[in-house]
């Protein structure tokens, strides 16, 4: 199974967004798909029509208790696509993981025993702690979603130093997949700006797709659903299978799904 980190410590720029509609679009093309909700917030299980009476267990279990990740994931509307959720326990990990052996490899110890799923997509939480740790312990690569905002790049610097840290301690495999550029507005001469400078930064890590504002996005997860699904014809929708359709291209052939 390829696992695939959504991470960034801003808030707000678009990672659950974009764990949700890629997850989609990767169910849609034959994937078999695991999103992991890694926040305490939980939105990414929302947005996906799962309500908190439904999740009885989450990734909460996983992580501190050592349940499966069949024990905890559940299926979506989506076919193809099954969801660990979190739950507000989650919220309290961080404090009761300080002291549990193995803190760090916790997720991918439990992910390497699913033989069930092609790929799992982990949304992560807006922190560098150590449930986004976990997470980048657990992943063979990193995307990431950069709003395209003034503070973007020195935020962004901050995540890579974290990378290294991890690709020095706890898992030298770790990957940058690539950056995707979210809350896009062509009208917007800074957005032009900052898309500039990351892209003379990093160059061809940048992925060609681009994530703009679009209402649609935003009502989607009051309806319970991807915007896929609500719809399907918007600019969001389109943008997002583009780059899905550039994140195929990026992973290794030989571990695609049949």
């Amino acid at each position: 199974m390829i696992t695939i980190a959504i991470a960034n410590q801003k808030g707000g720029v678009g990672k659950t967004t974009t764990a949700i509609n890629v997850a989609t679009a990767l169910a849609a093309t034959g994937w078999k798909v695991l999103l992991a909700d890694l926040d305490p917030q939980g939105n990414a299980s929302t947005g996906l029509g799962v309500s908190a009476a439904e999740r009885e267990r989450s990734s909460y279990d996983l992580l501190i208790d050592g349940a499966s990740v069949a024990d905890c994931s559940m299926a979506t509307r989506i076919p193809g696509l099954d969801l660990l959720p979190a739950t507000v326990d989650l919220s309290g990990a961080e404090v009761e993981l300080v002291s549990v052996e193995n803190r760090t490899g916790r997720l991918r110890a439990a992910l390497s025993e699913d033989t069930v799923h092609d790929i799992c997509l982990v949304d992560c939480p807006p922190s560098l702690g150590l449930l986004t740790l976990n997470a980048l312990t657990a992943a063979d690569t990193l995307l990431v979603p950069l709003q395209c905002e003034f503070f973007a790049l020195e935020g962004l610097s901050q995540l890579l130093q974290t990378v290294e840290r991890v690709q020095e301690r706890f898992n030298p495999d770790l990957g940058i997949l690539g950056v995707v550029l979210t809350m896009y507005d062509r009208r917007n001469r800074l957005t032009e700006q900052v898309s500039d400078d990351v892209r003379s930064c990093l160059n061809e890590l940048v992925f060609e797709a681009v994530i703009p504002r679009n209402v649609r996005l935003s009502e989607a997860p009051s309806h319970g659903v991807p915007a896929l699904i609500y719809d399907h014809s918007c600019a969001g929708s389109q943008a997002y299978m583009k780059l899905a359709r550039e994140i195929l291209t990026r992973l290794p052939e030989q571990r695609k799904a049949a």
